[in-house]
């Protein structure tokens, strides 16, 4: 029988990535995350709870027990409606399920966001990976976009990763875009809608449509964005939606079709 106010690992597998996505919040002191999670400590809920900005929330700690049992008793008391994972960060490890690799990461500022900064005017690579990021990464990241320029002195000044650059850890490597580097380095390879989006965006961003049928596709809206916007975080919100709708399709959808008479009852559909 389900635990009360609790859920399972499954079913938090088909939360993350989406923009319906609770507030995940790590109740550890350290180590690596389950995808889109933040870190708050226990000791201090009645500290942030205000500040949450959410009106879900699943509380994670190692083993799915008092610790984020209490956490999540005083955030539904705070008027946040909120269940706790079952089994805990250990639980779904078990399961096979990925962790975010925080060694990789970009230091944290004072509150807790990880800072990015690449080259202005973005088209595939720049919109899609702060997408990866903040869906599946840290909710709260920060992205900052300069002349070319300046990525390296805005990334040394500001404690920032320099990502699509020449020469950074996070870019291109052979015939892979950054959006494959962050999939594989953060540790996220092992779900399987993001590496056929990878594909996707790999196809649009190195000139290689034919790897993929949705890749043109792609290019065009980027490229169309990258015309709209002038601003390039204007860009980057309006680009998040882009980036969820492909992921849900990779998802959910690649087996399914459209034409005019799809939503007609086949009984009325004439030979």
């Amino acid at each position: 029988m389900p635990a009360i106010n609790a859920i399972s690992p499954d079913k938090l597998l088909r939360l993350i990535g989406t923009p319906a996505c609770p507030a995940l919040v790590d109740v550890r002191p350290s180590g690596d995350f389950i995808p889109g999670s933040i870190r708050r400590p226990a000791e201090d809920v009645d500290a942030w709870a205000a500040g949450l900005g959410a009106a879900n929330a699943i509380i994670i700690c190692h083993h799915g027990a008092e610790r984020s049992a209490s956490v999540a008793a005083w955030l539904r008391h705070a008027g946040i409606k909120t269940e706790t994972l079952e089994g805990g960060a250990e639980g779904w490890a078990a399961a096979g399920l990925p962790l975010v690799r925080e060694a990789v990461l970009p230091p944290r500022d004072a509150r807790g966001r990880t800072i990015w900064v690449t080259r202005a005017r973005p088209k595939v690579d720049r919109i899609a990976c702060p997408w990866l990021i903040r869906r599946f990464v840290d909710p709260d990241a920060i992205f900052l976009f300069v002349a070319p320029a300046e990525v390296a002195g805005v990334a040394e000044r500001l404690d920032a990763a320099p990502f699509d650059v020449e020469g950074v850890f996070w870019s291109h490597r052979g015939d892979a875009c950054t959006f494959d580097a962050m999939v594989g380095e953060l540790g996220l390879a092992g779900l399987p809608a993001l590496e056929r989006l990878a594909i996707i965006v790999r196809g649009a961003d190195t000139a290689r449509p034919e790897i993929a049928p949705q890749a043109a596709g792609l290019l065009a809206i980027s490229l169309g964005l990258s015309r709209i916007y002038a601003d390039d975080l204007e860009q980057l919100e309006a680009g998040m939606l882009v980036y969820d709708a492909f992921y849900r399709w990779c998802r959910d959808a690649v087996d399914e079709t459209h034409d005019w008479v799809s939503h007609v009852p086949k009984a009325r559909v004439k030979a």
